[in-house]
């Protein structure tokens, strides 16, 4: 079967494209558009064409697995001008997403439809690579330069009420999309029609503006190349006639293409697709999940539970007394108030989501619970407690989950009626923003509560990643390598600073000291000397020293640097160096790159021996876990792809 096939309705010729999934640009669906032009502009009785997709989706992109093997005729360059500038008018009717090649091919026709829920963009950067199709030629001569270097430089796509606003669709569609895009066929063609973007003049734009833009953009990408590069592309289409800006934007995405950047990216991208239905579930029938619980009302509960209610579950919330359900209401009445503030949530949303969630002291009103998250204090008997009484409450089937980021699941579920309904759910902080989450079944767990485990992260647009049982699983365990090796760094006489720097330069948004100043050494700390009481061997860091002296981060006005009241900025710390002093050893000089490969190296190989101990699956999975929990640059494919020829 054709993936592009001609049907007619009168004088429209309606062109559908129907390559499953997500109907991407194949080499078989770029020469159907182009045999497909070829046909209808010979055909005396079609006056214009709609182009519509089959399935769930509009073009959502290039197909990737072609990024990797030489490109193959017809390029869509070529494709999208042969459409844009073919005999009959074509009309694109998106639904679904018109994404990357997709909009490209969309921008190629006369007009745009969209359903109103449609998305558009060119996401190309978040790839590594920029439009290559005219992407960046055409969209500054069809809407405002602004607004649409933001959309390329981020990849971010929008939907169609903004499409609509920003000028880069002609009409929202209510109803039969087919139908309406051949009635508005008919009605246009009594019209003048508009000029194909590539005859129309591009705007001129001042030079500030481009110079104050690459240095906001520069300094958001944090060492990443394509958002400059795009942005290049963008100005290059503003200064020269269309022809060349087309060479510009090819090469340069040809060049991009076979990057480092771009191998990391598809690295990612690959990654994440596959992460929310592992191959070892194939077949295997997740739980029904109705409604959901989180004990626990702090930081963390709350943020679960608000993570819960963005996916439409009913949330009730336990806490010890009332007096912490109110906290506990009040934390996430906080929550949602902060969406409004973003403009992520409407008033009413925001009274909706909080009116889903019942607080209560009451273990018994989880009777008919289908999902019960634990997240209270990280104390082995405190758990033991909370599930003792959920043990008795719950369903025998309801899944019952702990929330511990260090504490040994198996501990936390002795004892437990039908352990096989008991899982290990790791989020991270603040759980409602954050995508990782690391599940981790007990060898009791069974197929289906792991699936249902898997089943809630896609609810929870989650990246979820199956960790084995160890101290820390797999992101806090590699977290205390890094920090380990960091404080190894300051031992060997490199500065404090310089550490964070180096690590900045690589691409983190803070480096590993800033870092614990802003989360608290204490939390480290206390985790080290729960381990020392129960009798094993922990050697004493340096951030133990700190935080007997009081230095616990930026909460009191000191940790690894020094803070002025008000003001979140790192000073070097005199009193630091003083109190370190005896513990300093200094050895030969480091630059960044020297400093950042020695952490890097390290995360690397500690990931290493989580693989050999099979804690994690696979190399992939760790890197996941530490782009999307830990701050990894994401443009660097994660520890594992990033030293994967240097690992030892």
């Amino acid at each position: 079967m054709s993936v592009v096939t001609i049907a007619r309705e009168g004088n429209i010729a309606v062109v559908t494209i129907d390559n499953p999934p997500v109907n991407a640009l194949s080499q078989a669906v770029r020469q159907g558009l182009v045999d497909a032009v070829s046909e209808l502009d010979g055909d005396p009785d079609v006056s214009a064409v709609v182009l519509v997709c089959a399935g769930r989706t509009f073009i959502a992109g290039a197909d990737v697995s072609e990024f990797d093997k030489p490109p193959q005729p017809p390029h869509l360059p070529d494709v999208v001008s042969t459409i844009e500038l073919a005999a009959k008018p074509w009309i694109a009717a998106i639904h679904g997403s018109a994404l990357g090649g997709g909009f490209e091919v969309a921008l190629g026709c006369r007009f745009c439809l969209a359903t109103a829920d449609a998305s558009v963009g060119l996401p190309e950067v978040t790839l590594g690579i920029v439009p290559g199709a005219g992407g960046t030629v055409r969209m500054v001569r069809l809407a405002d330069v602004e607004a649409v270097v933001d959309l390329v430089t981020t990849g971010k796509p929008v939907r169609a009420p903004r499409a609509l606003e920003l000028g880069l669709i002609d009409r929202i569609i209510e109803g039969d999309l087919r139908a309406a895009a051949i009635a508005f066929a008919r009605d246009a063609l009594s019209r003048p029609l508009p000029q194909p973007l590539s005859l129309r003049p591009a705007p001129t734009v001042p030079v500030a503006f481009w110079v104050e833009t690459e240095a906001a953009v520069a300094k958001r990408a944090r060492g990443e190349v394509a958002p400059l590069r795009a942005l290049a592309c963008l100005r290059r289409a503003t200064e020269t006639d269309f022809a060349a800006a087309m060479q510009f934007e090819r090469a340069t995405f040809l060049e991009l293409r076979a990057s480092e950047q771009a191998a990391a990216l598809r690295h990612v991208f690959f990654a994440e697709r596959a992460a929310p239905r592992p191959a070892g579930l194939s077949g295997v029938q997740a739980l029904p999940l109705r409604n959901a619980a989180v004990i626990g009302g702090g930081t963390m509960g709350a943020g679960i539970a608000a993570a819960l209610r963005d996916a439409g579950l009913p949330v009730i919330l336990i806490e010890r007394d009332d007096a912490a359900v109110e906290r506990g209401i009040a934390n996430l009445r906080d929550i949602f108030a902060g969406a409004v503030k973003r403009g992520r949530l409407s008033e009413a949303a925001a009274e909706a989501r909080l009116a889903g969630v019942t607080g209560s002291t009451d273990y018994a009103a989880l009777a008919d619970t289908d999902l019960v998250i634990e997240a209270v204090f990280e104390e082995l008997l405190v758990k033991r407690q909370v599930f003792e009484q959920l043990g008795r409450v719950c369903r025998p089937d309801a899944v019952l989950a702990t929330n511990t980021s260090y504490l040994d699941p198996q501990a936390i579920a002795e004892g437990l009626p039908n352990p096989g309904r008991f899982i290990g759910l790791h989020f991270f902080s603040p759980a409602n923003v954050m995508r990782l989450l690391e599940i981790v079944p007990t060898p009791q767990t069974d197929d289906a509560t792991l699936a249902t485990g898997f089943a809630l992260a896609r609810m929870l647009g989650k990246v979820p990643v199956r960790a084995g049982i160890c101290e820390g699983f797999i992101g806090n365990r590699i977290l205390k390598r890094y920090r380990a090796e960091a404080e190894a760094l300051v031992g060997q006489g490199v500065a404090i600073a310089a550490v964070d720097a180096a690590m900045r330069g690589y691409g983190f948004a803070m480096g590993p000291f800033e870092a614990q100043d802003l989360g608290g050494l204490d939390i480290a700390f206390l985790q080290r000397e729960g381990a020392r009481a129960a009798g094993r061997d922990v050697p004493e860091t340096l951030g133990d020293i700190l935080v007997r002296a009081g230095r616990k981060g930026q909460k009191t006005g000191g940790g690894w640097y020094d803070y002025k009241p008000g003001d979140r900025r790192p000073v070097p710390s005199d009193e630091v160096t003083r109190l370190l002093g005896a513990r300093i050893e200094p050895g030969a000089a480091l630059d960044a790159e020297a400093i950042a490969d020695r952490l890097v190296g390290a995360m690397a190989r500690e990931g290493e021996a989580i693989l050999a101990e099979g804690i994690a699956e696979k190399a992939a999975d760790i890197d996941l876990v530490e782009i999307h929990g830990y701050g990894f640059p994401r443009w660097r494919g994660g520890p594992m792809f990033s030293t994967r020829s240097t690992l030892t």
